[in-house]
């Protein structure tokens, strides 16, 4: 996410290193190679221009301020506080009030709605202690109301569905009564979307959300289409006046365009994002760390958030009396690759960290990865997972049947395994002060 203008960023604030101060000649050069990169990150012209202006007369202005402070630096403090003002200046909360509050979901046709719906679900449920509902009033497309099913289980959110009736209008207040007969406090109302705007599907939407009043009305955009998500946005807002913005797919080759041109365009906040494809990789938009992460400085607060979410208290404890112990094993290591794949893609989850997003723009990181370390613990016994120690040369030789690998593989896997072990356990021994500063939770436990 964000690779491309990251390095071109990069590539602007190297212009005025070595400098001894700002000057209208060296600032010239630095804030066109600013513009460049915002184009090229598919923003709008006239929105590039303007942001560079702004830019440059706040880096002239500071001229006799902040002597202490290096020309590369300082420019880059700049950038970053107008890129947090561009994006809305502080993140918007969703809004949900009534029994039951009521949120309508709008969109193009594979803009991710209806994943993103029960994304939404999920964070209602296990974040704000609510018990939603979904309803399906995707009454065109094959498989919709089926999808939605399918979610529901997977999140455990009950789902209000009428197969038979082709009227979403009927469907969703339908819906909402049944909440209320049942004790939902919140509706999530999944609606139909097209392949491209049309009067009949925005005279729908607009009928149906003049139906059912909703608290909140989010429109969601896959942010890989750049400025075509920012031209579709303004469409449905002029049509149906939503309160927000949703950007999926934000973990895709996006250029960032929309991100960075939709709130000065149509005047409506971003809420949320999402970046992957589990129930659980859903974020609320702060401005600021989004900032931070077009800059290369990573967003440690979100990774720390996520990683808080997946990791439980009682878990972190139990890890670490085994690591003390020297017991860790395959069981275990299971068990937290399940966790850390539910925190998103592992780009992504490296793009959060400080520097990375540099150090591993050229590195090739595949996410499957996980999928044959799983393979390889699911071919050994409960008894062989539980005790590392008896992986025999017999034992290894069956395990590589049975997933699948060369022997050599198997090999190495097992002796990456037994480094790390060895390792973490060091660690555990270390003083708390020291062991601090590498594990998350103030050195209260190793997490993998």
């Amino acid at each position: 996410m964000f690779d491309n203008l990251s390095s071109k960023m990069d590539s602007a604030f190297k212009v005025l290193k070595g400098e001894n101060k700002i000057t209208e000649l060296n600032i010239a050069e630095s804030v066109k190679e600013i513009r460049r990169a915002l184009v090229a990150a598919d923003v709008n012209y006239k929105i590039a221009k303007e942001f560079t202006e702004k830019v440059k007369n706040k880096a002239l202005g500071q001229d006799n301020v902040l002597k202490a402070v290096k020309p590369g630096q300082l420019m880059t403090k700049i950038v970053m506080d107008e890129l947090v003002d561009l994006m809305g200046g502080q993140s918007v909360g969703i809004n949900i009030k009534g029994k039951p509050g009521v949120i309508l979901i709008a969109g193009l046709q594979g803009s991710g709605k209806t994943t993103f719906s029960g994304k939404l679900a999920l964070y209602l449920k296990s974040k704000k202690g609510k018990k939603p509902l979904l309803v399906a009033c995707d009454v065109y497309r094959p498989a919709a109301i089926d999808q939605l099913t399918v979610i529901g289980e997977q999140i455990k959110v009950d789902v209000y569905k009428d197969p038979e009736n082709k009227n979403p209008v009927q469907i969703a207040l339908a819906g909402i009564a049944h909440a209320q007969r049942f004790n939902h406090d919140v509706v999530i109302v999944d609606t139909a979307g097209r392949l491209a705007i049309d009067e009949a599907m925005m005279k729908e939407i607009s009928e149906v959300k003049e139906s059912i009043s909703p608290n909140e009305t989010l429109f969601v955009v896959d942010s890989m289409t750049g400025q075509d998500a920012v031209n579709t946005a303004k469409a449905f807002n002029e049509q149906i006046n939503y309160d927000g913005v949703v950007l999926t797919k934000l973990d895709g080759d996006t250029r960032g365009g929309a991100a960075l041109s939709v709130k000065y365009t149509v005047g409506k906040p971003i809420k949320f994002i999402s970046t992957g494809e589990t129930m659980e990789t859903i974020d609320v938009f702060h401005p600021d760390r989004m900032a931070q992460r077009i800059l290369g400085m990573g967003d440690v607060i979100s990774f720390v958030e996520r990683a808080q979410d997946q990791f439980s208290e009682e878990e972190a404890k139990r890890l670490e009396k085994k690591i003390r112990k020297n017991k860790f094993d395959f069981n275990d290591m299971l068990s937290q690759l399940n966790a850390l794949k539910k925190m998103g893609d592992i780009r992504s989850l490296m793009n959060m960290m400080p520097g990375m997003s540099k150090a591993m723009k050229d590195v090739d990181i595949d996410d499957k990865a996980f999928v044959k370390v799983e393979a390889i613990i699911q071919s050994m016994t409960p008894k062989e997972r539980a005790n590392p120690e008896l992986l025999s040369m017999s034992r290894k030789k069956r395990i590589a049947l049975g997933c699948g690998r060369d022997i050599k593989d198997i090999n190495a896997f097992i002796r990456q395994f037994d480094q790390m072990r060895k390792m973490m356990h060091k660690m555990s021994k270390m003083p708390m002060g020291k062991m601090g500063g590498m594990m998350p939770g103030g050195g209260k436990s190793p997490r993998l």
